[in-house]
């Protein structure tokens, strides 16, 4: 019993461990695509759009910077 017990607590813990890592690196790729909009409220939008076109064509997370700079480069503000 006392096995079952620290399985499943070792279980949980690697669980909530790996949730965090998770949610940390979205934060951070978050985090990056705001650093590069600046102040520009519509920048801002765009470049979230870009991180989730950025996840739907599955580019690596290596790739993921030189991908969004060459994004920001891109964006032309609507008038």
């Amino acid at each position: 019993m006392d096995l079952a017990i620290v399985l499943v607590v070792s279980l949980l813990a690697i669980a909530l461990h790996v949730a965090l890592y998770l949610l940390f690196r979205r934060w951070m790729d978050r985090d990056l695509a705001l650093s590069l909009a600046g102040d520009d409220a519509g920048k801002r939008c765009y470049m979230l759009d870009c991180l989730q076109r950025a996840r739907r064509d599955g580019v690596r997370r290596r790739d993921l910077q030189a991908w969004l700079e060459h994004e920001a480069a891109r964006y032309e503000p609507r008038a």
